[in-house]
């Protein structure tokens, strides 16, 4: 019988080793999945390359992997959001890499990767610094630069419902990258609110087909 419910926080991310390239969700503080997060922190991992939104803000969730030392590297679009110092500090440091994208690029970097295709060409951030060491064209008059897909290792994503197969619904905002994180990660784990017997799930409510998912773990809460 299939079910990928898993027991506990420590039992979901007890495949994730140092090194690992993490798409964790969230948009301002919607969708962010702080119980993973933790649970990350009391496993000890190191040398994380984090792919998010934003760098974390004042000191929980990815601000307080950073002020642990666990971060390699952040990959996002909005590094400084309001209360935001643990990254700046780190930054400032050299304790840290930053790759930093606008958003609509970081969301299009990960649903290449999610659809199996390759890089693309978009026009956004042609003839900036953000060009820099990437080819450049200039098609029909107009420049572009090239992209390549955003994989990762894991996902975490915060959810509302889960199955035990897998499918996964979002509230409201909190939806934001966690499908799309899904699809372009090798493993994604999502917390959730709750999980409901199989079949309660309308397929037409489901966002995140169980596909893409391969454990789920209920933490309760209406965040």
């Amino acid at each position: 019988m299939l079910n990928k419910i898993s027991a506990s926080l420590e039992d979901a991310v007890a495949p994730i080793q140092d090194g690992a390239v993490l798409l964790v969700s969230g948009f301002g503080e919607a969708g962010i999945p702080f119980e993973l997060m933790s649970a990350i922190m009391d496993k000890g991992l190191r040398e994380l390359t984090i792919v998010s939104n934003n760098a974390g803000t004042q000191e929980t969730g990815i601000a307080g992997l950073i002020k642990a030392g666990r971060v390699r590297k952040i990959v996002c679009s909005h590094p400084r959001p309001p209360k935001s110092d643990v990254f700046a500090n780190a930054y400032r440091a050299g304790q840290l890499e930053l790759e930093c994208m606008p958003q609509g690029t970081l969301a299009e970097r990960l649903r290449a990767a999610g659809a199996g295709l390759g890089p693309f060409f978009t026009p956004t951030g042609y003839g900036t610094l953000v060009a820099e060491g990437k080819e450049q064209r200039v098609i029909d008059g107009k420049g572009y630069i090239l992209e390549q897909p955003l994989h990762g290792d894991f996902a975490l994503v915060r959810a509302h419902l889960g199955d035990r197969w897998g499918n996964l619904t979002y509230r409201w905002a909190a939806r934001n990258f966690g499908p799309v994180m899904c699809m372009a990660s090798k493993h994604s784990i999502a917390q959730v609110n709750r999980i409901v017997p199989l079949g309660e799930l309308a397929p037409e409510h489901v966002m995140t087909p169980g596909i893409f998912v391969k454990s789920v773990v209920a933490i309760g809460g209406e965040r």
